[in-house]
């Protein structure tokens, strides 16, 4: 027969001096994974970069004319005003982002004009395809310039970004855990970049079957789209007035 079980107490937390401070299975946090937040920030680069928007035109459009890296550039230029956005939102810059959000109108309508006047120089232009390397220090500034403004115009991203961030949760770092904050918005820049090297890689493969009158097309495709966005920003500023 089994002897009686011994009950063995464990040290109660008290204030004395020498006694160990020990706390309950129940109020022990997990330990949190290696590079877990930045993980967590890889994926919403890549999420928030992937849909389909202006600078996703203004990059596959570059891409063809201008091989890889025109493309690349322009998608760089997002990832600025990412890192931007994402930054305001892990570190919990109100500040910034309220004053966006009162001024959105007035960015949303400047946006709108830069995504349209690009959509009509876009559909205006007799391109034909540049070799690669093509892209002149001139160019890449102008096309570093283009993704930032575009992205930077565009108030739904930083309060895309402050709703994300708002659900992580537990998983959302605390206010002043700089270094928590830094990881996820690293994780949001090499998202990104990520997202904009995959997308040009393969504009870039199929650029080779390309002639100059397949460019044109894509060109006036493109530019229709552009200014289809640009539109639709206005559209959606005139509901808001209206309701």
């Amino acid at each position: 027969m089994r002897g009686p079980a011994l009950r063995i107490r464990r040290p109660v937390r008290t204030n004395r001096p020498g006694w160990p401070s020990i706390r309950s299975n129940e109020t022990t946090d997990p330990a949190v994974p290696p590079f877990s937040y930045f993980l967590i920030g890889l994926g919403i680069g890549l999420v928030t970069s992937a849909p389909a928007g202006p600078v996703n035109l203004a990059a596959i459009q570059r891409t063809f004319r201008f091989g890889f890296p025109g493309g690349f550039v322009t998608g760089l230029g997002a990832v600025v005003a990412d890192s931007f956005y994402a930054t305001l939102a892990a570190f919990g810059v109100t500040a910034v982002s309220d004053f966006i959000e009162l001024h959105s109108g007035i960015i949303q309508t400047a946006g709108g004009i830069l995504v349209i006047l690009f959509g009509v120089k876009v559909i205006t232009s007799h391109p034909h395809i540049e070799p690669n390397g093509g892209e002149t220090r001139s160019r890449a500034l102008r096309n570093l310039f283009t993704g930032t403004f575009m992205t930077l115009t565009n108030p739904g991203v930083v309060l895309g970004f402050l709703a994300i961030f708002g659900s992580l949760g537990k998983w959302a770092p605390d206010r002043g855990d700089f270094a928590t904050a830094s990881e996820i918005v690293l994780g949001v820049a090499t998202g990104a970049v990520v997202w904009w090297a995959f997308l040009c890689a393969i504009v870039a493969r199929l650029r080779d079957r390309m002639t100059d009158e397949w460019l044109e097309w894509i060109n006036r495709t493109a530019g229709a789209l552009l200014i289809a966005f640009g539109i639709g920003i206005f559209i959606h500023l005139l509901w808001q007035t209206e309701f």
